[in-house]
């Protein structure tokens, strides 16, 4: 079957399905034809990184977030998502700043936690 717009579109939900579905490897795997065909594509680059990660494919997904985080410096789920690849790869201070990133962006509970102002403020 010839690939056309539609059929990456298509291979994106599916992919968003998969990835819900705790199928990451299958996600990727769609996405791969996606990014190749449209490589300026942030959102598939964010759902591949996404899929990376609960793959535990870290290096992998760390590239991906970074490459999101270029095209988009103000993206506070790419830098939440990046500094929790960080800390799942052992480099807390990596993952503190992009924790801090992500509060700083978007001051979801969640971030706010994770950046940990409250804690340690001699530390900062």
């Amino acid at each position: 079957m010839p690939e056309s717009p539609e059929t990456h579109i298509i291979d994106y939900r599916a992919a968003e399905q998969l990835l819900a579905a705790r199928d990451p490897r299958g996600a990727v795997k769609l996405l791969d034809s996606v990014i190749a065909s449209h490589p300026e594509n942030t959102a598939a680059r964010l759902l591949r990184a996404r899929a990376f990660f609960a793959a535990a494919q870290l290096r992998p997904a760390e590239l991906e977030f970074e490459l999101v985080l270029e095209r988009e410096p103000d993206n506070a789920f790419a830098h939440f998502a990046l500094a929790r690849t960080f800390e799942r790869s052992g480099r807390p201070e990596q993952a503190k700043r992009h924790f801090r990133l992500a509060a700083a962006l978007d001051p979801k509970p969640e971030y706010l936690q994770a950046a940990r102002f409250d804690s340690n403020a001699s530390d900062s």
